[in-house]
This record gives C-alpha cells, structure tokens and sequence, in this order.
C-alpha cells in the first residue's frame, strides 16, 4: 500500500531517524534444505494439484519465501500478531510495518531438496518526510547460495512509521463486482478467508489482519481481512510462469500500492513487452493495486 496516504500520529514524537541512529544490525545467515512439502502445499492453495514437484526441479520465482521461515516463540508476538522484536526490526515504539515493494535478480534458480543457505543484511535506512508524518525506509538484503555459488540477490523494502495510522478505505466491499480489464494474460483469483488463513501458515505469518475479520474492523480500521503483500507478487508472477513457460525470469521488481480485501474478486493481469512483461493486479475499484516487471534471460 501506499504510505503516504496514510495519516500518522506522530506530532510531538521524536523523529523517527532518531530510534535507529545507533542500529547496525549485523549479517544474518540461515540454512535451509528446501524439501518437496512447501511447494505441493502452495501448488494446492493456487489450485494447482496436479504439479508434481521433485528434487532437482528449481524453484519458481519467489517461491523461496516458503524456506527459511521464522517461528518466534508466542511470547515473543505483539498483540498483532507481530513480532515484538527481531534482528531486522528497527527499535521504534509503536511500530506499524508496511511492506512496500522488492527486487530480485535469479542468476540461477534455486533447486528442491539441495541445502540452501541465505545471508541477510540491512541494506539501506532512510528517513522521509511523507504528505502526512515522518516515513523509515528500510531495505532488508538477502543472497541464498547452493553449492557455494550466489544464485539469487534479493532486497525487500519495507516502511514503518510510529503509531496507528487512519487510512481511507471503503466503508463497504462489494465481493460480487469483477474486474474489467483486457490484458492478454489474466489470472483470476477469489481470496477467500480460507486461502488467506494457509498462505498465512505456510509463511509463517501471524499478522491478525490476514485471518481476524472483528481484529481488522475494529483495531486497524479496515473493512475486511487484508490479503497479503506476497500473495500478491506471487500471483503476479505466476503470470510468465504459466504464459511463458519456456521464458526463465532472470530478475523482476515488484511495488504494492493499495491494499486488496479478502472476498474481493481480483485478476493478475500482464502484458508482454519486449524482453519482459509488465504486471499489476486489478479488481473494479483499482487498476493497480500491486505492479511489477519482469526481464527475461
């Protein structure tokens, strides 16, 4: 979603840069032996059960966010579901995350059931002043390796400010209306309260406002559950993979722009160009929600 559209609560409250003037976190690495079992999953949760799945077989793009999951005791949550803290999580009272977009460049795919390694490391911190109250920027790096070879760089980006925010959103979700769009490729999807809740389990996602409907009206101000962020740049991608089979996706970027409800009808929509293609995801009250490019290699 966009930040700054977003309304903060932060006059009177220190600048935000201030929290993490002395924050270095250092590197983080993590092993992984990418078995078989989270990429059936997904495949049922997409619909597609007849994808069998073997070592050997690599992974398709941005399927690594089911591996190298972290599973913080329940202590350890926030009444949000949250994390209180982590590694990576800048000391910022009152935290509110937004994911807000990524890249990626695959110089190789990774493979099932080959022992991966990931290397984490903050990347970037930048203070902003949005239309509304002071925005943290924070880039998260990511290189996983198999064999001792780099096979995949990724940088996630993510905002946090201090407080609640009031977004505008719709009062009332029409859950019947479909979007009207006509791109040459198109994936349409119904993310109901059961695919939200396993693509929450399989990503180790506790966050409340992707599973408790009375949670996300009451407390976040929202008028439904939130689909996920990543769900979003999955389904996107899912586009070349299932158009262009024979196109291996050497690197892509991916920015989320406004927020999609559970029982809303949305399509991933694409369009080739040139050596790429350009996505988004659409339903009838926005024609990009999410968007995202694609080079091929």
């Amino acid at each position: 979603m966009e930040p700054e559209e977003q309304s903060a609560k932060t006059s009177g409250a220190a600048p935000l840069s201030s929290y993490v003037e002395s924050w270095t976190p250092g590197p983080v690495t993590d092993e992984d032996p990418l078995p078989l079992g989270p990429v059936a999953a997904l495949s049922a949760v997409l619909d597609l059960p007849g994808t069998v799945a073997k070592n050997g077989d690599p992974l398709p793009p941005l399927w690594h966010w089911l591996y190298f999951l972290n599973w913080p005791t329940q202590g350890k949550l926030g009444p949000d579901g949250h994390p209180r803290d982590g590694h990576f999580l800048p000391p910022i009272p009152q935290r509110q995350r937004m994911w807000a977009g990524g890249r990626c460049e695959i110089r190789e795919p990774l493979r099932l059931g080959e022992p991966a390694e990931r290397v984490s490391s903050l990347g970037a911190l930048t203070a902003k002043q949005g239309r509304t109250g002071e925005l943290l920027f924070v880039t998260e790096r990511r290189e996983f390796r198999q064999r001792g070879r780099v096979c995949l760089v990724e940088e996630q980006d993510s905002v946090y400010r201090s407080g609640r925010s009031a977004g505008q959103h719709p009062g009332v979700l029409d859950e019947l209306a479909l979007p009207d769009t006509d791109a040459p490729w198109q994936l349409p999807v119904h993310p109901d309260p059961a695919l939200l809740f396993r693509f929450s389990a399989l990503t180790a996602n506790a966050h409340r406002i992707h599973y408790d409907a009375p949670y996300c009206r009451d407390e976040e101000g929202y008028p439904g559950l939130l689909v996920h962020g990543p769900l979003l740049a999955l389904l996107m991608l899912e586009l070349p993979r299932r158009r262009a089979p024979d196109r291996r996706v050497r690197a892509l970027s991916y920015r989320l722009h406004k927020p999609v409800f559970g029982g809303e009808h949305l399509a991933a929509c694409g369009t080739p160009a040139g050596e790429g293609a350009e996505l988004r995801v659409a339903t009838h009250r926005e024609e990009r929600h999410a968007t995202a490019e694609v080079t091929f290699g």
